[in-house]
């Protein structure tokens, strides 16, 4: 009866529980879950929710999705979304019945697993409101990727071994699947669906990987229940609990030991309603993963891909006017560029940064 979220959410409960009566000391809470991350599994019941959801396929959920945030404002009425990139996965037309039902069913085995991990957040929320303390506790949530879109089987290096193993071992027949003896995935076109209309998804330095939700809650800030457009980052969240805390980062040393200092910024200000937004105007912020990269500085991005998924050389993008990544403007605004490839440079030199120019997709996997 095992269940990952289940078991991470009676340990954090159990753990808040055992806090001693009238400790007014503040407490930080962390609650990593695996879940919705392949292999995709969840309760019986929770997938049940969702049967027959999917049924039209991930082109027809990916429209709803994009007409929902545009209506809710999450995203512009006139948004254009980058084209799906379906890295060999079929067209739902051209798929059998078989393989649709498959798919289908992933996919509600995940909206399964999300659900089952909302209803844990919300046994936490619970707590704390029963406990008198939900009004005096800041409460983050956020996603660490963009929709996980890999086609296992397909990877280099380890996905050929992987899927020999899958075959031997699991019953992926469509009755079981979201069951502890399935292993599956649901592939690049659900996961773009849940990505636009950014540009593609997890694994990528593109928006469809890096670009996630976040909420971040508490009465004492002016902005809550606020839609926040500021950019900010996952190395933001400490320096904000260390703020709200009251308590100090130690620099570049700790008992006598050297440490890193924080590179994130404080998100008090901004939440507290006196900044525009966490970082400066001038700030750059670089991500690099498997030899794709890019670097932000304000909505101005530069990003670079190797073949297939891009040139190979550096695009640039203004993510104001086009968060779908579509338009390169690095031949019309080619100074814009020259500053973000500084500021590129001064990432490498300053995180040490290794700039191997062959990536780990360009080797095959041994027999």
């Amino acid at each position: 009866d095992f269940y990952s979220s289940d078991f991470y959410t009676d340990k954090l409960l159990q753990y808040l529980r055992e806090r001693a009566p009238g400790d007014d000391r503040p407490f930080f809470a962390y609650l990593p879950f695996q879940a919705p991350h392949w292999p995709l599994h969840a309760p019986d019941e929770s997938i049940a929710k969702y049967r027959g959801r999917y049924d039209a396929g991930p082109d027809a959920l990916r429209e709803e999705r994009l007409a929902a945030l545009k209506r809710l404002g999450l995203c512009p009425p006139d948004v254009e979304a980058h084209p799906v990139v379906a890295d060999g996965a079929p067209e739902w037309a051209d798929m059998t019945d078989e393989q649709r039902a498959v798919s289908a069913r992933s996919m509600e085995v995940y909206a399964g697993m999300v659900d089952r991990m909302d209803w844990n957040i919300g046994r936490v929320i619970e707590y704390l409101s029963d406990s008198g303390e939900l009004d005096n506790t800041v409460v983050i949530f956020l996603s660490d990727n963009g929709a996980e879109g890999a086609i296992v089987e397909a990877m280099p290096l380890h996905g050929a071994r992987i899927a020999a193993q899958i075959e031997k071992h699991c019953d992926n027949s469509v009755d079981n699947l979201g069951r502890p003896s399935s292993f599956i995935w649901y592939g690049p076109r659900w996961a773009q669906a849940a990505t636009a209309p950014s540009r593609l998804h997890k694994a990528f330095t593109t928006e469809g990987g890096i670009r996630v939700v976040g909420f971040v809650t508490w009465p004492g800030f002016d902005r809550q229940r606020e839609v926040g457009t500021a950019f900010s980052t996952v190395m933001d969240i400490a320096p904000t609990v260390l703020e709200l805390a009251g308590a100090a980062h130690p620099g570049t040393t700790y008992r006598g030991r050297e440490v890193a200092p924080m590179r994130g910024r404080s998100m008090v200000p901004y939440l507290s309603g006196g900044a525009e937004a966490v970082h400066d105007a001038d700030t750059g912020t670089g991500w690099e993963l498997f030899g794709r990269r890019a670097i932000r500085q304000g909505n101005w991005k530069a990003l670079h891909l190797p073949a297939p998924y891009g040139p190979g050389g550096w695009q640039l993008y203004d993510l104001a006017a086009d968060p779908g990544e579509i338009h390169d403007l690095a031949e019309s605004h080619p100074d814009k560029l020259g500053e973000l490839l500084t500021l590129w440079d001064r990432y490498v030199e300053d995180n040490g940064v290794i700039l191997d120019p062959v990536s780990v997709f360009d080797f095959e996997a041994e027999a």
